[in-house]
């Protein structure tokens, strides 16, 4: 038999790994057979709309932006500082500190520490004031999905 015969061009074949029966709608089941089947799970924006409204997201909004802001504006502060410092005051910036290093080079590389620092910072912020809540507010979300629960 040849393979590439014309009227199965583009079929899937039923063998192939890749062919996902269920996804294509052949292979499901009945709709009249079995146990009747639980209420429809409600959609996805009205479980949003619960979820936002809840306490608990209000919570982790809230943790995030008491944490977030005010880390944002001190290091905009810090950056506009040194790039001010570094286009009014060339003198003070070309000062040396320690052999070639300058100021400049030191507010420059504390730029980068400072940037690892905030970093680090928001990490264990996130690990240690919101992820617990957050993922327990994932659970939920996934169950009030399949209808299990409100």
């Amino acid at each position: 038999m040849d393979m590439h015969n014309a009227r199965d061009a583009g079929a899937a074949r039923l063998d192939d790994p890749w062919y996902d029966a269920l996804a294509s709608g052949w292979g499901g089941s009945d709709e009249t057979a079995g146990p009747p089947r639980r209420a429809r799970p409600p959609a996805a924006e009205e479980v949003y709309t619960e979820v936002h409204g809840s306490a608990a997201f209000q919570e982790v909004r809230r943790r995030y932006r008491r944490f977030v802001f005010p880390a944002a504006a001190a290091f905009l502060l810090w950056y506009l500082a040194y790039v001010v410092a570094a286009t009014t005051a060339p003198g003070m910036m070309a000062r040396p500190v320690a052999g070639a290093l300058n100021v400049a080079m030191v507010a420059g590389l504390a730029q980068f520490a400072t940037t690892f620092l905030l970093t680090w910072a928001y990490a264990r912020h996130a690990r240690l004031r919101r992820d617990r809540v957050a993922l327990e507010l994932r659970w939920v979300t996934q169950e009030m999905m399949r209808g299990h629960g409100r």
